[in-house]
Parts: structure tokens; sequence; C-alpha cells
């Protein structure tokens, strides 16, 4: 068993996860400037993602973009992992890759204080991605727990690259957020990115 092999009904049994999904996150949602090679990035790679279709390409030129920028606009601050291991406790199957993974450490060897976890939708299916997600949050809190470094909240993020939708979980409460960020909303996924970095 691996993180996507959870269900949502799983999770609640094995976790004691309660699900909330009528509440904004982010009830006034921030926002940054988005650097303007970013936008001139994506000027030209989303075209180009959107007709090839595929996960594959929707990571290569959607996703990590922003995520690369986003590190080196944080660079101070945190550290970025794309297709890690992450095996935290196998016997419970919180364990597999992670397509993502939001450090609270500018530390780029090895993964030290996760913070985000952000998951491909297959399929473009963003709900379908929600159960991963949520499995991999509960890895990284208990990583953190285990590691001496606690923290209130761990935030994850479901991703077709052409809209986002983020989740935090805060001990054994997960939130769904109401709201699906588009990519042309750039700047307030940026924002939320930055937000949950700063926390």
């Amino acid at each position: 068993m691996a993180y996507s092999d959870f269900s949502i009904e799983m999770l609640k049994r094995d976790f004691g996860l309660t699900i909330v999904e009528d509440q904004p996150i982010f009830p006034v949602t921030p926002t940054i400037e988005v650097p303007e090679s970013l936008s001139r990035l994506l000027e030209r790679y989303i075209p180009l993602a959107l007709n090839i279709s595929t996960e594959k390409a929707r990571s290569e030129f959607m996703i990590a973009p922003v995520l690369a920028e986003f590190k080196f606009l944080h660079r101070d601050r945190i550290s970025l992992f794309s297709g890690v291991e992450f095996n935290v406790d196998e016997q419970r199957g919180l364990k597999g890759r992670c397509d993502y993974i939001i450090s609270k450490n500018r530390e780029q060897l090895v993964v030290s204080a996760p913070i985000c976890v952000l998951v491909e939708a297959k399929n473009e299916n963003i709900i379908g991605g929600i159960p991963q997600c949520l499995a991999e949050m509960i890895a990284a809190r208990e990583f953190n727990q285990a590691k001496g470094n606690p923290m209130p909240a761990v935030f994850g993020a479901v991703t077709t690259g052409s809209l986002w939708r983020f989740l935090r979980l805060s001990g054994t409460e997960a939130l769904v957020d109401t709201t699906e960020y588009p990519i042309q909303k750039l700047d307030q996924i940026l924002g939320i990115l930055q937000t949950i970095a700063v926390a």
C-alpha cells in the first residue's frame, strides 16, 4: 500500500481524520506580484501543455515552472523536492513517491521539514487526488513530529496545472478549500504558497 492507494474512508478510519469541506482556508486570498520572467514563460508554455494534454506535459510546462520560481523567490527559507521517495511509516501505508514537497528549510540535499505536499491530479481529476494528498500530509506531519519539529499545520495542494486546490491539516481536522484557483490567478496561487512558507 502507498499514498495513492488511500481513500477518504480509509483515512477517516485509520487516522481518525475529520474532513471539513465547506470552509475557505484563506478567507481573504493573499496575492503577490508575479515575476515578469514567469509570466512570459507561462505565456509560451501553457498553450503547449494544454495542446499536448498529458499529465507529464502539465507537470513539466505548468506546475514545475511555478514551483521552481517560487523556490527561487524564497531560496533563503524553503527547499523544493520533486519525485522523491518519502517513506515515513511503511506498515501504515505512509510510503511512496511524492510529486512535490516544499520544506521549511533551505537545505536542498534532504527533506527535513515538509510544510506542503503537492499532488498532480490524475486524469485532470482534482477530487480524485485529495485522498493521496491527505495521506502525504499525514506523513509530513508524522515526519515532523518524529524529527522533533512539530508544526501547527501542514498544507497540501492537488493541481492539474490549470487548477489548484489547497488543503490544510491541523491535528486530525483536514480542511479542503472551497475554492479552486486557476493558473490565470497566479498572483493568488503564489500568494497562498508564500503564506504557507512564512507561517
